[in-house]
């Protein structure tokens, strides 16, 4: 990112605002959300998913610790917490080699075809927000292939999170979901950050320096959002949002195909 001006600099810095606000105040989408932006600016996905990356793990681990610290004192004998481990071992078993090889095709594929894809899977969660009809399972076979989709996606952009969701909603119990989804992203994040290493990416760790307190100014403000929205449906907020994501991946397929 030396070679950026410094509107583009501006500019990266309010998305990751918008990136922590998002991921505290849906609980997850933090880079499905956010990358599309971020590539409209540098069209390099290996230079913004390590930063995404430790954010997940930082970010992840603060909630589910704020969760667990919370509810401690406030479980009876027959409570068994608020992680399902049961359900988030049996998933990992569906997801680790989709998971892998989306890593893969991450590291090897060109940065414009990656570029492409991720948009593509934006634009299927995009039109999913603006018809309030987000991705349900209802099948077991449904559910192992959301699994394996969502690792895939996952291994190659951080963004499997709807689709693994969308599985955990309907076997997770809703005062565990939280939690098990912040562990279930930490470890999915932990799998990504050790490739990026072995393959000697550039983690970008001098970003982090400006970029993290960004993320936490989202954060903080998201989390007041989390409250509000529990109390409130906002269909209309996903709506609008939906539609500005599917107007941006457009941009962006356009861009990377060298269509503008």
């Amino acid at each position: 990112m030396a070679d950026l001006l410094w509107w583009q600099y501006a500019l990266i810095g309010l998305i990751f605002i918008w990136s922590g606000f998002v991921r505290s105040g849906l609980g997850f989408g933090g880079a499905v959300l956010a990358l599309p932006f971020l590539l409209l600016i540098l069209d390099e996905p290996l230079v913004f998913l390590p930063l995404i990356g430790v954010h997940l793990l930082i970010f992840s681990s603060w909630i589910a610790w704020r969760g667990h610290r919370r509810t401690r004192g406030e479980r009876d004998a027959s409570d068994q917490g608020n992680i399902d481990w049961r359900y988030l071992w049996h998933s990992l078993k569906i997801m680790i080699v989709p998971k892998l090889v989306g890593v893969f095709g991450l590291l090897t594929l060109p940065g414009d075809i990656m570029t492409t894809i991720i948009f593509g899977i934006v634009i299927v969660y995009a039109i999913g927000y603006v018809l309030n009809r987000p991705f349900r399972s209802n099948h077991p076979w449904v559910d192992n292939l959301f699994l394996m989709l969502g690792g895939y996606v996952s291994g190659t952009s951080l963004i499997g999170a709807p689709l693994i969701v969308a599985v955990y909603g309907t076997h997770v119990a809703r005062h565990q979901l939280r939690d098990t989804l912040f562990v279930l992203w930490f470890i999915l994040v932990v799998i990504k950050m050790g490739s990026f290493l072995i393959a000697g990416v550039d983690l970008q760790l001098i970003h982090h320096l400006w970029l993290l307190p960004c993320a936490l100014a989202g954060h903080l403000v998201g989390e007041r959002f989390h409250a509000h929205m529990v109390k409130s449906e906002t269909p209309l907020f996903f709506r609008v949002l939906g539609t500005v994501l599917i107007v941006v991946s457009l941009m962006g397929i356009a861009k990377s195909l060298e269509v503008l």
